[in-house]
């Protein structure tokens, strides 16, 4: 937390978080090094493929092991799914496992972008919410179908900024926007995140939290892009509680020109040869 400010709390799920950034768990160099990248972040929610873990004794994951006693709320999600049916029998399963009824919903609609398919997750998304689970579907960055999620029962709706693994950052600002003014339940952006700046340019317009993994595992030290991201965050939605200054097309003074020799306008030398 960046000190003397503290955002405020981040309610999901009937839980309460301080901490906005949710980290995943894949690709990093070892458990040792996720462990201190997990502690640098402050992230309180984890999440990891359902597929890659032993349900029949999850305890002794690699990762998961090493978790039990950090207060940390698990979001196990459904990648590698290809349908509603398959989404749902994966969180069954992992609920029936014992890692809670949070479930992100992953379903990939194509093995080349891996963008999220719209028709099966709405299908999971409905079925999960009936069902009592938090919902928290994956989708890509289409307002219709982000408020279609959230009628559907959607404890919060994940859009992705750009394709999973790209780093692109936020191809779509004007999209994420309209989603955001839109939503009556929290926006987290998640997927394409490539740098802190990403991170904070998406709090900045509004969103409630950033879910990344790739940016950080990947990174070349990553505990130290851990922490900065985690900062990169808190400044985003301090920026967006404060409120930016609206853009304009011609330069205007900081100071009062008032007073000043010259007042004159910045066109007056038109037709004198400049």
């Amino acid at each position: 937390m960046l000190a003397g400010y503290d955002t405020a709390v981040f309610r999901l799920g009937g839980k309460e978080l301080r901490s906005r950034f949710f980290l995943g768990t894949g690709r990093f160099p070892s458990p040792a090094v996720m462990q201190q990248a997990l502690e640098a972040s402050g992230a309180e929610v984890i999440t990891f493929a359902v597929r890659r873990v032993d349900l029949d004794s999850y305890e002794d994951d690699s990762i998961l092991q090493h978790l039990g006693e950090r207060r940390l709320h698990y979001l196990p999600n459904t990648s590698g799914a290809s349908t509603a049916e398959e989404a749902v029998r994966i969180a069954r399963l992992a609920r029936a496992a014992g890692l809670g009824n949070w479930i992100k919903i992953e379903i990939s609609g194509s093995p080349v972008t891996l963008l999220p398919d719209p028709i099966e997750t709405l299908k999971a998304t409905d079925i999960l919410a009936n069902e009592g689970f938090v919902a928290l579907p994956y989708t890509s960055d289409d307002p219709i179908l982000c408020k279609r999620l959230e009628e559907a029962g959607a404890a919060a709706v994940m859009p992705g900024a750009s394709p999973i693994g790209t780093g692109l950052g936020l191809l779509n600002p004007y999209n994420l926007e309209l989603i955001i003014e839109n939503a009556k339940v929290p926006i987290i952006v998640d997927a394409g995140i490539g740098s802190p700046k990403d991170a904070a340019e998406a709090m900045e317009l509004g969103a409630s939290a950033i879910l990344a993994n790739t940016p950080v595992a990947k990174a070349k030290d990553p505990v130290k892009m851990a922490q900065a991201f985690a900062m990169a965050i808190e400044a985003g939605r301090l920026a967006n509680e404060a409120g930016r200054i609206p853009k304009k097309k011609y330069a205007s003074a900081s100071s009062d020109p008032a007073g000043t020799l010259f007042q004159h306008s910045p066109w007056s030398h038109k037709g004198e040869g400049y």
